[in-house]
């Protein structure tokens, strides 16, 4: 018997206290933000992490019925924003990852390493001259411009997640599909791309996420003036002088629950895809 096991015997408490630690780090802020939530705001700002006694749903009635309707203008924004980038993320990505895969050649390797390399750029640094681009043609506090920004930002994730599940898929899956006289449009959409379900979900998970919680770039895309995002939304709910605690912690819970359920719903998808190419083979 190892030294380590003889010391797990010997300390069989270890683990649990370890377990217990870190659940612990990852509860509270969880806890804090909910219990707040149905807590009325004088009682916040005296003890935050007290537990909310009596309960109400005030806070949460006050953000859905505000004259100004800032979180329905927010999350409507949010959703086109959201919806129309990880769609076109999606299409773009996997067709540009199956030929770069497909093609080969020192070009094609030349081009993924390039697209690699905007993995490693902050979007903070291209913020600039981005937005500059963006007035040039006139895109500036659109949503399209952006909905472009994020695809342009975004694809080399979503070509790189893709270009790693398309070496698993045989080649001779499209040739077979060829010689029944599949064009290459067909080929792709009908045999390739339903193989890619696994890659699929990520790409619309990770990006879903990073996007809906973006708050710098619709800031400075949108602008004040002309739209906000959800994350923006709460920001624009602080006021200057004072804020309503309650409503900020409402809004933030609220601004949660639509990419939360998004997310569950697609990770029965993405089990589902691992398990059917699992068993196809």
């Amino acid at each position: 018997m190892t030294s380590s096991g003889m010391r797990g015997e010997r300390a069989p408490w270890v683990r649990p206290l370890i377990a217990l630690a870190v659940g612990t780090v990852f509860f509270v802020p969880l806890y804090v933000a909910c219990a707040n939530v149905i807590k009325d705001g004088p009682k916040i700002a005296r003890s935050p992490a007290s537990l909310p006694i009596p309960p109400t749903l005030g806070n949460l009635h006050s953000v859905l019925s505000r004259p100004d309707q800032l979180f329905w203008v927010s999350l409507t924004n949010s959703v086109i924003v959201t919806g129309l980038s990880i769609v076109i993320l999606t299409v773009l990505s996997a067709m540009l990852g199956h030929y770069l895969v497909r093609a080969g050649g020192r070009w094609s390797r030349a081009l993924m390493l390039l697209l690699l390399c905007g993995l490693m750029i902050p979007p903070q640094v291209i913020l600039l001259p981005v937005t500059r681009v963006l007035n040039v043609f006139h895109l500036m506090t659109t949503v399209q411009g952006l909905v472009l920004f994020n695809v342009g930002y975004y694809i080399p994730f979503g070509v790189f997640v893709f270009a790693g599940f398309m070496r698993s898929i045989p080649v001779e899956l499209e040739e077979a599909a060829a010689i029944d006289g599949a064009g290459r449009q067909r080929v792709f959409w009908q045999v390739v791309f339903p193989l890619l379900r696994p890659a699929t979900a990520s790409v619309l998970i990770f990006l879903g996420v990073w996007i809906w919680n973006d708050f710098l770039d619709p800031l400075i895309i949108l602008g004040p003036g002309q739209g906000t995002t959800i994350t923006t939304g709460v920001y624009r709910s602080i006021g200057q002088y004072q804020a309503d605690l309650g409503g900020v912690f409402a809004m933030m819970f609220l601004a949660t629950l639509p990419v939360l359920i998004f997310y569950l719903l697609l990770q029965r998808q993405f089990v589902k895809g691992l398990t059917g190419g699992a068993t196809k083979g």
